[in-house]
C-alpha cells in the first residue's frame, strides 16, 4: 500500500490530526507500507493503541 498524503480527500480535516501516518510522516510525504505492516497498523487501532490509517483517496472506495 502506498499512501501519498497529497491525495488524500482527509488532508487538513480534524480526521487527518489523528492518523497513524501524520504521527509518522508529519503533514507530508509518501508512505509505502508492505501488507504485513497494514495488518499490524490495523491490528493496533482495533485495540486502541494506534490511530487508524484515514486515507481516503476520491474515487476510491
Amino acid at each position: 500500500m502506498i499512501i501519498d498524503c497529497d491525495t488524500c480527500d482527509m488532508r487538513e480535516t480534524r480526521a487527518c490530526d489523528d492518523c497513524i501516518v501524520t504521527a509518522l510522516l508529519g503533514d507530508q510525504g509518501v508512505l509505502e507500507l508492505a501488507d504485513t505492516e497494514r495488518s499490524a497498523i490495523d491490528e493496533l487501532s482495533k485495540v486502541g493503541l494506534v490511530a487508524p490509517i484515514r486515507l481516503r483517496v476520491a474515487g476510491e472506495d
